[in-house]
């Protein structure tokens, strides 16, 4: 297993700029050795600030990212309009602004049957990184519960860790998400959770050092087998770590 790295920063607009830094740097470095670099992108408001920040000068010009092929950590099962949809925020906010061909983009199809959609992902990550499927980054957040991509409270459990995506139902939310398991996780080359904020404070500390409960707190599973694992938390939600 690799090292953890926590990088605390002061404030929101800091945890989005060392979120952009630190996508750029890797895809820089995946760059320098590889044609392609493979990056799944995440939901949420971090993100949504951070692509603002690389869809603009100057991080815009610092990569070829014509050489960036995208993928999702999870997704909502919704249309691809949907005010709610993973897909579509990143795509007006990063995508679109960086004009990403949509060869580049692998979406998960929300709008279908979930079951079939993750099924579907699944075989498209085989076909193109092979059998088992090795992301250079993956981006990834941490609710105030302490769930992460689609993976929340009670469902980590039963995954099928044979497969990199899979659909499951959701009881506290009353739906269908589509998320890559711990395993397609945990076999990428590069993972960076993000969490701000006061309200997470407790979940980040049960994570980081509490005791071991991935099913009540499944961002515990992000524990890459052999790449690099970074958290990327600010001040406040970092307040209940110890030294």
């Amino acid at each position: 297993m690799s090292e953890r790295i926590v990088t605390v920063v002061p404030d929101a607009a800091a945890l989005a700029a060392a979120a952009a830094d630190h996508l750029l740097a890797v895809v820089e470095a995946t760059l320098a050795r590889r044609d392609v670099a493979h990056v799944a992108l995440a939901g949420g408001s971090t993100p949504r600030a951070a692509n603002a920040l690389l869809s603009a000068p100057p991080r815009r010009d610092a990569l070829d990212w014509s050489r960036v092929v995208f993928w999702f950590g999870d997704e909502r099962c919704v249309p691809p309009d949907d005010a709610d949809s993973n897909y579509r925020m990143n795509r007006e906010t990063l995508l679109d602004p960086l004009k990403i061909p949509t060869s580049h983009v692998h979406r998960m199809r929300g709008e279908d049957d979930p079951t079939a959609a993750a099924a579907d992902y699944d075989v498209v990550l085989r076909r193109e990184l092979g059998e088992r499927p090795r992301l250079d980054l993956v981006l990834l957040g941490m609710g105030p519960e302490g769930h992460t991509a689609s993976l929340f409270p009670g469902t980590v459990a039963g995954i099928d860790n044979d497969k990199s995506c899979i659909a499951h139902y959701v009881p506290k939310l009353g739906k269908w998400r589509i998320t890559l398991t711990p395993r397609a996780i945990n076999d990428a080359r590069n993972v960076a959770v993000t969490a701000g904020g006061a309200e997470k404070a407790d979940a980040l500390h049960e994570v980081l050092q509490g005791v071991r409960d991935a099913d009540t707190y499944p961002a515990q599973i992000v524990r890459p087998h052999d790449g690099e694992l970074r958290w990327i938390v600010d001040e406040a939600a970092a307040s209940r770590l110890s030294a």
